[in-house]
């Protein structure tokens, strides 16, 4: 999706004889009736140590802009950030909820301006960047921009090990598997997009697992996203991110809303592996030197069930849930699309009617022998396998049903 939206430098401000202006005459207050061209957006938590340096940083930037701008803080702090922040000429908004990314939403709703920037307000990200970021959105067209971390500089003490090296990278990892982002730094929280973008994605998350659900909506609205590498400093102020607490909201939200890698996927894997073995197992080919016995039977029998299961949790979390990466393998979308109540069921009888036949002539068998003991062969485990999954079917069929 391509950004339509007017180019910031178009607008740049030429009254005043050609004079250019200050910062503080190019802020836009809450109630001006001058239309922002810009709005940057900030979540503060006792960020008095920081805060001034950062407003100070964003003035440079529409300085050099010359471009009307509105400089929203959406704050739920105890200490002087709130103060600091409308001395200085900032919007100061008080979300009516709690969390990380509902400090965003609340304040996103509250901007006028064309382009929206985003940042935390602990002196980490260089909001004296904003025009280099502008430019870039302006030259590539993209609907978003996002400053890259991993691929700039990262200063000493401003990242933990743990983050640089394992947490960011393997998180930006499932993204880019999961949702396709195609971006190095998929948690970085320097961005600035369009509000064409804006106002194509659709968030629900209020934690910190909201930087990871503008980039996943982003994918699945098909919105180009491209990267400026930046320098990541140190932080002013205490650290507020928990890092596995964190880490793992990052990775729950992902799997979640990826029910085709989470179920389906696995699911049909595990049945695929399941039904192998015990076909190998039941015809006695020989693996190399290997040959399957009894207890690999049980196995594949046991993976076959589990497989099952998994695969159907994976159809009844795309109806049910509306997830933002719909699932697109064969079998699920196959399911999705055709299966009704009565589909589901007839096949889960023939299956449960298979097994049933032989496990019946087992069970008569078992009893004119007088109850006596009847040797277990893989025949029999077969039957009863299709036993199960066939009632699965049966089941899940009509789970199915109602949640569709």
């Amino acid at each position: 999706m391509a950004s339509t939206t007017t180019s910031p430098t178009d607008h740049h401000d030429t009254t005043h004889s050609g004079r250019r202006l200050s910062a503080d005459e190019l802020l836009v207050g809450r109630d001006s009736d001058t239309t922002p061209q810009l709005s940057v957006v900030m979540p503060t938590l006792n960020e008095e140590a920081g805060i001034q340096t950062c407003i100070d940083w964003i003035k440079t930037a529409i300085e050099e802009l010359q471009i009307p701008t509105e400089i929203i803080i959406s704050d739920s702090s105890t200490d002087r950030t709130p103060e600091i922040a409308r001395e200085m000429g900032a919007i100061v908004v008080e979300p009516d909820g709690k969390g990380y990314g509902y400090a965003y939403r609340y304040a996103f709703e509250r901007t006028r301006g064309a382009y929206i920037a985003m940042g935390d307000a602990d002196t980490t990200y260089d909001f004296k960047q904003i025009p280099r970021l502008l430019d870039h959105l302006e030259e590539t067209g993209a609907d978003m921009v996002m400053g890259s971390r991993l691929t700039g500089e990262i200063r000493d003490g401003a990242m933990p090990s743990l983050h640089q090296y394992i947490g960011n990278p393997a998180l930006t990892r499932f993204l880019n598997t999961f949702y396709g982002a195609g971006v190095s730094d998929a948690h970085s929280g320097f961005r600035i997009f369009t509000r064409e973008a804006y106002e194509t994605m659709d968030w629900e998350t209020t934690g910190m697992e909201f930087a990871s659900e503008m980039i996943m909506e982003a994918g699945a609205k098909n919105l180009d996203i491209v990267e400026v590498p930046i320098v990541y400093h140190e932080r002013e102020g205490e650290e507020t991110l928990e890092s596995f607490r964190d880490g793992w909201r990052h990775v729950r939200f992902m799997l979640v809303n990826a029910p085709g890698y989470l179920f389906s996927v696995p699911g049909l894997l595990l049945t695929i592996f399941g039904v192998a073995v015990m076909t190998i197992a039941h015809t006695g080919v020989a693996l190399g030197e290997v040959t399957l016995g009894i207890n690999s039977m049980i196995a594949g029998s046991l993976a076959t069930i589990v497989g099952t299961q998994v695969g159907s949790l994976g159809v009844f979390a795309t109806v049910a849930s509306d997830p933002i990466q719909q699932p697109d393998d064969p079998l699920t979308t196959g399911i999705t699309k055709y299966a009704t109540l009565e589909r589901g069921a007839t096949a889960g009888v023939i299956v449960f009617a298979v097994g049933g036949a032989y496990a019946s002539w087992l069970v008569g068998d078992w009893i004119l022998s007088g109850f006596g003991s009847v040797p277990f062969t893989s025949a029999a485990l077969i039957a009863f396998t299709a036993v199960v999954v066939g009632i699965q079917l049966v089941f899940s069929s009509f789970f199915l049903s109602t949640v569709n």
